[in-house]
């Protein structure tokens, strides 16, 4: 779980999973023409995210797909966020926003 968080902690990482979530099976060149960076640094960034199983590759004929992978992400959900949707929670956040507006 830990390297999710770290795969989530930045926001270049984070673009890139939203991109996928838009429109699976990106090529690296598809990934990376919406970051300002260089084609190494995706990779870098796409390496974590692999390493994190947020994303899975296939290989078809000579281009590198790149898939994503939620069910991480939804492990995290369960055990982390899940817990706190209690009603008391959402009643205290209610009157947080209500206070602060």
């Amino acid at each position: 779980m830990d390297k999710v968080f770290k795969a989530l902690a930045d926001p270049s990482r984070r673009h890139l999973l939203d991109s996928l979530f838009r429109h699976d099976g990106q090529t690296l060149g598809e990934l990376g023409s919406a970051l300002e960076m260089t084609r190494f640094g995706v990779m870098k960034h796409l390496r974590v995210l692999e390493d994190a199983r947020l994303v899975m590759i296939r290989r078809r004929g000579r281009k590198k797909l790149h898939y994503l992978n939620p069910m991480p992400i939804q492990l995290v959900y369960d055990r982390w966020v899940s817990k706190y949707r209690s009603r008391r929670a959402r009643t205290l956040a209610d009157l947080k926003r209500e206070l602060e507006a």
